[in-house]
């Protein structure tokens, strides 16, 4: 462990260790000390869904004082359960807190919370740190950065991947926009909530590079349905398909992960919607459209996925778009 190894050796270590990772020997000190203090770190939570009661919960496990705030009764409940300490009141929520993590539907669910009446910009302390897993815009995340920082208070965007699973195991991952030393002092919390970190650069960052993953997630699910409908017609067993394409070079986490596990035994029970992903895909568009790229293949898949809300309803499993190719293959068992 670093933290470890500079307790015992002079700071020149930590030159030399940033020489090998390429992170500033700053950001290396100020993890080690922040390492330290992980444990006393208050930590609270807005949303506390699939996504943010998991993540609530997994801290809760480790050790972390943790508190949570949602605007149902039954997820407050649910969290007290599993060791959150239910808030009732937002306002008391961002007063009492170091860190503070977002985990909210949409953009515009942010701004609110941060930016509107009742919320972070009024209450916040100097010093905290906001955390926003929410898949959101990167200009939103710039944004509410900016005004947060008038009031001593930093924001990381850090939009996380790996479902409800993924959040209550803590081994979801995450891709950062934040400055450095944001990240050091927030990051003994997220190491407690995540499997994988990459810091892909300043605020907004993060959600640049959730929107490319999300892009290719819906693409790959629906190349996946095709590939594997097309080799069932031609007599290949799906599953023994999926071994053959996951030791070539056309595996992807469709092959890999959303097939085998709520796909082919028809499961369809990932925790995540389609209206949530047909929000994702729309980002994707927006982001291509606001940097005037036209990306044929994306334009396309988007497009698939906007028609088929004519058959599967926001409140379905995101999986279940396979259906469109093939009903029979795919569908629940009829």
């Amino acid at each position: 462990m670093i933290a470890e190894r500079g307790e015992r050796c002079p700071y020149s270590v930590h030159q030399h260790i940033a020489a090998f990772t390429g992170l500033p020997a700053s950001f290396l000190n100020a993890y080690k000390t922040n390492r330290d203090a992980d444990m006393t770190l208050k930590t609270g939570v807005i949303g506390l869904g699939n996504m943010g009661g998991g993540m609530a919960a997994t801290l809760a496990s480790k050790g972390f004082d943790v508190s949570g705030f949602d605007l149902s009764s039954a997820a407050l409940a649910q969290a007290e359960s599993k060791g959150v300490k239910p808030v009732a009141e937002r306002k008391q929520l961002i007063q009492s807190v170091d860190i503070l993590i977002l985990s909210l539907p949409k953009a515009e669910h942010v701004e609110s919370v941060c930016l509107g009446a009742g919320g972070i910009s009024e209450f916040g302390r100097e010093g905290l740190i906001v955390v926003d897993t929410t898949t959101s815009t990167p200009e939103m995340s710039r944004k509410v950065a900016a005004e947060l920082a008038k009031t001593g208070i930093a924001f990381i965007d850090a939009p996380v991947s790996g479902g409800p699973k993924g959040a209550a195991t803590g081994t979801m991952s995450m891709v950062i926009g934040a400055e450095d030393a944001d990240l050091a002092r927030a990051m003994p919390v997220l190491e407690g909530m995540s499997g994988t970190r990459v810091h892909v650069g300043q605020c907004g960052a993060g959600n640049v590079a959730k929107i490319a993953n999300n892009m290719l997630a819906a693409c790959h699910l629906i190349s996946t349905a095709e590939a594997v409908a097309m080799a069932a017609r031609a007599g290949v067993d799906p599953e023994k398909l999926l071994q053959g394409l996951n030791a070539g070079s056309g595996r992807s986490g469709a092959t890999q992960v959303m097939f085998p596990t709520w796909v082919l035994n028809k499961a369809y029970d990932s925790g995540f919607t389609m209206g949530l992903m047909r929000k994702d895909v729309g980002l994707a568009s927006d982001l291509a459209d606001s940097l005037d790229m036209d990306l044929p293949l994306s334009r396309v898949v988007a497009q698939l996925w906007q028609a088929s809300s004519e058959t599967l309803s926001d409140n379905e499993d995101f999986c279940a778009i396979v259906q469109r190719t093939d009903a029979t293959l795919y569908g629940h068992g009829e």
